[in-house]
């Protein structure tokens, strides 16, 4: 059985401002550096073979933490980008509902087959992801790996494990850093854990993570 260790980038000022980043590239704030850092140190002593981060920055940097405490280099992989939004991307929830109401409500709804101007559909990007992720967990085989990527990619590979469908509502929650374990075998994949960030704790002990991620669910 191979062990995924699942997780989402750490936070960005896009995610604080509820804007769309898709495949625009921006970067970890302070606290997301943080994040990783955190994250890291978390996950110092587990026996990771790889570590595989999509290719925007906001991935690299927090798979770059995890990968830097078990002296290896990352590899990079764009089909675990975020969905490409098309017109929607850079824009805020309630700018996405004022200039593209048909964009917003297939978003809201959760329309598989809908597919934003210049993006792709929820369906397209399922597979991508679905596919993505397969394929480097067959290249280690009963391994742990670390796989760092999106809200959306995590909510794909959630359902995957799960056997939710696309179309249902999430009722689960994915938040910057999070640790999400799977398991790999017999070309399956399962769930082992969820949302651990049990390791974000400020100087004070206090729990200190943030932001759920918002892809058009009631979560």
């Amino acid at each position: 059985m191979t062990v995924i260790y699942l997780i989402r980038h750490g936070e960005t000022m896009w995610n604080r401002e509820k804007r769309l980043q898709g495949h625009i590239d921006i970067g970890l704030n302070e606290k997301g550096f943080w994040q990783a850092q955190q994250l890291g140190k978390y996950l110092s002593s587990r026996p990771i073979a790889a570590v595989i981060s999509s290719d925007l920055s906001r991935a690299a940097d927090t798979a770059q933490a995890v990968a830097s405490h078990h002296q290896m280099e990352l590899q990079f992989e764009p089909g675990l980008r975020e969905r490409h939004y098309g017109i929607m991307q850079g824009l805020s929830h309630s700018e996405i509902a004022e200039k593209h109401p048909r964009n917003h409500a297939a978003w809201k709804n959760r329309e598989v087959d809908f597919t934003p101007e210049s993006g792709e559909s929820l369906q397209q990007f399922y597979d991508r992801v679905v596919h993505s992720a397969r394929s480097w967990a067959e290249r280690y085989p009963d391994q742990e790996i670390a796989m760092v990527a999106h809200g959306g990619v995590l909510d794909c590979l959630n359902r995957v494990a799960t056997k939710r469908s696309l179309e249902m509502a999430r009722d689960f929650e994915i938040l910057n850093a999070s640790l999400n374990t799977l398991s790999f075998n017999s070309g399956e994949f399962g769930l082992i854990e969820w949302g651990n960030v049990s390791f974000l704790q400020d100087a004070e002990g206090k729990f200190d993570y943030s932001l759920d991620e918002v892809d058009g669910s009631p979560k």
